[in-house]
């Protein structure tokens, strides 16, 4: 009963963190979840195929992104730490009593064997997240959590209206188990139509999380105000969270008539988030937000890949598995940057690499493992992908998704380049450069090593899980 275990002792580890207004107390529950994250890791491995508590299931896709989890959790953590530090502690407290509510949350959802299961658990991370995003309690700050929360409810609403059409799938004297495995024998009796509109249902409602078109502005306005840790989270293992459920219901449909109905409507969706990502990133003039939008192309492309199969399935989960690492970094570094330059305001940042040269450097590094440069592993992520769409032979596909791209390289790599070299285009703020710890950068350099090296090297355990993730579906 691992998962019971981590369970009981995450929820007493949250409301210690909530009751104890003591800050040296609650970095060591922190850290005390962190390590009881990994060790279910570590058990999930061990584990996998196994179901525990009857709704939860040590799935292939979910194990992986729970690892991915599990990895950014320490260095979440110990920004979390610098962040909050001179916060009282009642802030103190609440930061980590909702940041370890989120992660739990985020954990049930990807080992989620039931819709119903998994739509709690989906909404549940709202409210944890809500929390973490009002952290700094300004004007701001209070509008985008409560567009959050508005967007989001939303969002999961239509979901659940999703759910509502599988419903039909039984008969009026059935017991209606909402569970993956129970649905899956039933699938190909059931009428199209309730299939379509139970996809798209779902598919809009959860790309609140997965940070699609078209409910992708809700985390676009959360990156602004949220704490740079809590960016890195809702930008990478959050929208994770939004892609394993609709993965879940693609899966699960994908053996019925509607399959082509499904890959069509992932690429457009994927298509329209590429074309608002660069649109935006071209006007963008805030840092944060810019890396949103980047956050927004690299799903665009994964619901493209989703939708192309084949090759591209493997593209698909190993993007989100690199686009974690490094938008975290880059994420972290938006921390330190604006301790240093006390903006994230594009027109008043400039050059950082007088002012901080370690930061700098992980600035430039994280550019360009994100525009999936070579030695990024990412480019081969989007090797895949591509190899997929001309595979198919969906050449104008590939087209426009290379010229999107294209204003996206040049997008971001100018804006980078601006905060790095170039002068500041308005002098408002009079402060001098502040100081950062260049030991702070480890983390990020650490996450961007594992990136590169997976651009040369396929670990067998990775590849296997990847694949058999896709094991399901067909080629």
């Amino acid at each position: 009963m691992g998962l019971f275990a981590f369970f009981a002792f995450s929820v007493l580890l949250a409301i210690l963190s909530l009751l104890v207004r003591n800050k040296f107390m609650t970095r060591i529950f922190m850290l005390l979840f962190s390590a009881t994250q990994i060790i279910l890791t570590v058990y999930a491995w061990k584990n996998i195929g196994k179901t525990e508590l009857i709704y939860f299931t040590f799935n292939y896709a979910g194990v992986l992104l729970m690892s991915v989890l599990a990895f950014l959790i320490l260095p979440v953590a110990y920004h979390s730490f610098i962040y909050v530090t001179d916060d009282d502690t009642r802030k103190y407290s609440i930061y980590h009593s909702s940041l370890i509510a989120l992660i739990t949350f985020m954990t049930g959802a990807y080992l989620a064997n039931n819709m119903t299961v998994l739509w709690i658990f989906v909404e549940a991370t709202t409210l944890a997240v809500a929390a973490l995003i009002y952290h700094d309690r300004t004007e701001i700050a209070l509008e985008a959590t409560w567009k959050y929360v508005f967007i989001c409810s939303t969002g999961i609403a239509l979901a659940y209206l999703g759910i509502l059409f599988l419903g039909f799938i039984y008969g009026r004297d059935d017991a209606a188990s909402l569970s993956f495995e129970d649905l899956s024998g039933m699938i190909n009796r059931v009428n199209p139509l309730y299939l379509k509109i139970a996809f798209l249902f779902v598919l809009v409602g959860f790309s609140t999380k997965m940070g699609l078109f078209p409910m992708h502005t809700v985390t676009i306005d959360a990156h602004s105000v949220a704490p740079p840790p809590i960016s890195a989270l809702i930008s990478t293992t959050l929208m994770n969270v939004g892609f394993i459920a609709i993965f879940r219901v693609y899966t699960l449909f994908a053996s019925s008539p509607i399959l082509g109905f499904m890959n069509n409507a992932l690429i457009l969706s994927g298509v329209l988030s590429l074309l608002i990502a660069a649109g935006y990133m071209l006007k963008a003039k805030h840092i944060k937000r810019m890396l949103a939008y980047s956050s927004l192309e690299n799903m665009g492309l994964v619901a493209i890949a989703l939708g192309i199969g084949g090759h591209a399935y493997y593209g698909a989960l190993l993007l989100l598995v690199l686009h974690s690492l490094v938008k975290s970094g880059l994420f972290f570094q938006m921390g330190q940057l604006h301790r240093v330059l006390h903006t994230f305001k594009l027109d008043e940042s400039g050059k950082y690499m007088n002012a901080y040269p370690a930061g700098a450097l992980v600035l430039i590094t994280g550019m360009i493992l994100i525009l999936a440069f070579p030695p990024s592993g990412m480019f081969l992520a989007e090797f895949f992908i591509f190899k997929g769409m001309i595979f198919q032979g969906r050449w104008i596909l590939a087209v426009i998704v290379m010229v999107l791209i294209s204003f996206i390289i040049y997008a971001m790599s100018t804006r980078i380049l601006h905060i790095v070299y170039s002068e500041p285009k308005e002098y408002t703020m009079q402060l001098p450069p502040g100081k950062v710890n260049p030991a702070e950068t480890i983390t990020q350099f650490l996450f961007f090593a594992v990136v590169i090296v997976l651009c040369f090297v396929q670990p067998p355990f990775l590849a296997e899980i990847i694949n058999k993730s896709f094991f399901m579906l067909p080629n």
